[in-house]
């Protein structure tokens, strides 16, 4: 049993963790789900660390660890570090859709059968969208939804997506919609760190935008 099991993290615990390795971030970015926000968490900042790995996926690998789990699913590119690492520590495979022409897919000859019972793994939720395409993308092929987890929930408990879901930090993360954002409205340089297109991209050209990392969600 990982150290990290023993002394599980607080809140604070977590925060310190993001802000020591450079992974909550301050300023005005665009995150995938579409919305604006001061602040965005760069997991691959902090998963980076093996320690970090290993300690952040072993909370999230012990509350799923009595069900009955097949394979965990990721969506990419945010949630396959994360996926990889709480499969490896449950001991089941893992695996993880990417976009195709815009639609989440399984390529790579990754295969989910009739009657699986997978676990949904993600770094960052705001709006939980990619993860819903990915539970869709699985369910259509005749699984079923062993839990969903991740490690930050920015919604603070709003986005539910599944009975058995669970998050290491939970914050009210604010966000605003782009006509509403007083960022934009200051000219704040506005950050892309988002690692797919956002329905808002082509509403939001008059904003300065810089380009950065690949990212969570």
């Amino acid at each position: 049993m990982s150290a990290a099991l023993s002394h599980p993290l607080s809140k604070d615990d977590l925060i310190q963790i993001f802000k020591s390795t450079g992974a909550l971030l301050e300023g005005h970015f665009k995150l995938s789900s579409g919305l604006h926000s001061p602040n965005y968490f760069q997991c691959a900042k902090v998963l980076q660390h093996p320690k970090y790995l290993e300690q952040l996926c072993s909370g999230i690998a012990e509350h799923f660890r009595g069900e009955s789990i097949d394979a965990v699913l990721s969506p990419a590119i945010g949630g396959v570090v994360v996926g990889t690492e709480v499969g490896r520590q449950l001991g089941v495979r893992t695996l993880f859709a990417e976009r195709a022409d815009g639609v989440m897919s399984l390529r790579r000859g990754f295969e989910i059968a009739a009657g699986e019972r997978v676990l949904f793994i993600e770094d960052v939720v705001t709006t939980g969208g990619s993860v819903r395409e990915v539970m869709k993308l699985a369910t259509e092929r005749g699984a079923f939804v062993a839990g969903v987890g991740f490690i930050v929930d920015r919604s603070n408990g709003k986005v539910r997506l599944a009975e058995n879901q669970f998050s290491l930090l939970q914050l009210d993360v604010v966000t605003y919609q782009l006509d509403v954002c007083p960022l934009c409205a200051a000219d704040v340089p506005l950050v892309k760190p988002g690692s797919r297109p956002s329905p808002l991209a082509s509403s939001s050209s008059a904003v300065p935008t810089t380009q950065q990392g690949t990212p969570g969600v």
